[in-house]
C-alpha cells in the first residue's frame, strides 16, 4: 500500500535503534542505584560524552571520507576552553561551552584549510601534525600546568545556579547534548549538503563537473564535526574536573576511529554504540589485565571481518542514519 503514510513507517524503522539507544541511557540514573550507586552514572555520563565525540567524527570519516588522526585535538581545545575561561573567574556553562566550541571551530577550520588540499595519506600525516602540534603547545604552557594538567576547582553553573553539581543533572544534560549533536549531524547528512558531501566522497571529479567544490563542502563539515568535538571536550573537563593535554594526544584520536569502525562507519548511531562497547571494553578487560588492548584487538579485527555494518548494524540492520 502505497500513499501519504508510508513514509512513516519507514522513518520509524530508520530511528528506532537510536531511540532505543537514547531510551537505555535515560533510564541508567534510574536503575544506578540497584547497579552500584553513581559509579555507572560516571562510566554512563563518559560514554555519552565519546559518544558525541565519535558522531562528530563520523561525520566526517563516514560521510566525507576523511580519515582525521588529529580529531582528539578539538576534545582537547574544547577541554582547556573551559579550563582556561574557568581559571579566569568564568563560572557560567552557558557561557563556557559555546565558548568551547567556537575555539575548537575555529581550530578546525584554519587546520582544515590547510589539510583539505591533501588526499589520501597526506591528509592522515597532515591532520596527525597539527593535532600533535596542539598536543605539544598545551604541554608548553605552564602558566595552565602544562604535562600536569589543570583543576577545574568547581563545576560551572548553569544559568547561574549550582545545579551540574548534582550528577543526575549533569547526566541528563549530557544526554541532552548527545542527542542534540545526533539530530544535527542526521539532519546534515540527509540534507542536500550531506549528498553532496557523500558525493565528493565516492567521486569528486564528477562533483566538479555537475559545479560543486568540494573543498568548501569538506572544510564546512570538519568545522562542524570540530565544533561538535569541542564540546564533548567541555563537557569532559566539567565531568572530571580536570584538563589535561593527554585529551589531545595522537592515541586519543585513533582510539575514536576505533569507536567509529566498531559501531560501523557511516552510522550516526552506530558511533554511539561502538563508544559504548570501546568503554565497556576497556572497563572490564582492565580488570582483568592491564594488557586489555591484546584482548581487545583480536575483537575489533572479528567485528570489521564478520560484522559489515558494525555493531550499529545488528540493530535493525540499518547501514546509514
Amino acid at each position: 500500500m502505497t500513499g501519504a503514510g508510508t513514509p512513516a513507517p519507514s522513518a520509524l524503522r530508520s530511528v528506532w535503534p537510536v531511540l532505543l539507544i537514547f531510551v537505555v541511557l535515560a533510564l541508567v540514573p534510574v536503575a544506578a542505584p540497584l547497579l552500584g550507586g553513581t559509579y555507572p552514572l560516571t562510566v554512563a555520563g563518559r560514554i555519552m560524552i565519546f559518544a558525541i565525540a565519535a558522531v562528530s567524527l563520523d561525520l566526517i570519516l563516514g560521510y566525507g571520507g576523511l580519515v582525521s588522526f588529529g580529531h582528539a585535538a578539538f576534545i582537547g581545545l574544547g577541554a582547556y576552553a573551559v579550563g582556561i575561561l574557568a581559571d579566569a573567574g568564568v563560572e557560567e556553562g552557558l557561557v563556557l561551552l559555546p565558548a568551547a566550541m567556537l575555539a575548537a571551530a575555529v581550530f578546525a577550520a584554519l587546520t582544515g584549510a590547510v589539510s583539505l588540499k591533501t588526499r589520501g595519506v597526506h591528509y592522515i600525516m597532515i591532520t596527525l601534525a597539527f593535532g600533535q602540534m596542539a598536543y605539544f603547545t598545551m604541554t608548553s604552557l605552564s602558566a595552565y600546568g602544562g604535562d600536569d594538567g589543570l583543576t577545574l576547582w568547581s563545576r560551572p553553573l548553569l544559568a547561574g545556579f549550582k545545579a551540574l553539581n548534582d550528577r543526575s543533572v549533569f547526566y541528563y544534560v549530557v544526554l541532552v547534548l548527545l542527542v542534540g549533536a545526533w539530530a544535527l549531524c542526521r539532519a546534515v547528512t540527509r540534507s542536500r549538503f550531506g549528498r553532496v558531501l557523500r558525493g565528493c566522497r565516492e567521486d569528486e571529479e564528477r562533483m566538479r563537473a555537475l559545479g560543486y567544490d568540494p573543498f568548501a563542502y569538506r572544510l564546512a563539515a570538519t568545522v562542524i564535526a570540530g565544533a561538535i568535538a569541542g564540546l564533548a571536550g567541555a563537557l569532559l573537563a566539567v565531568q572530571t574536573e580536570f584538563v589535561s593535554p593527554a585529551y589531545m594526544s595522537w592515541q586519543r584520536s585513533g582510539e575514536l576511529i576505533v569507536m567509529v569502525v566498531l559501531g560501523g562507519i557511516g552510522s550516526l548511531h552506530g558511533a554511539i554504540v561502538g563508544a559504548a562497547a570501546f568503554l565497556l571494553a576497556e572497563e572490564l578487560l582492565s580488570g582483568v589485565t592491564e594488557h586489555w588492548r591484546l584482548i581487545f584487538g583480536p575483537l575489533l579485527i572479528l567485528v570489521v571481518l564478520f560484522l559489515r555494518g558494525g555493531l550499529g548494524g545488528l540493530l535493525g540492520k540499518v547501514r546509514h542514519d
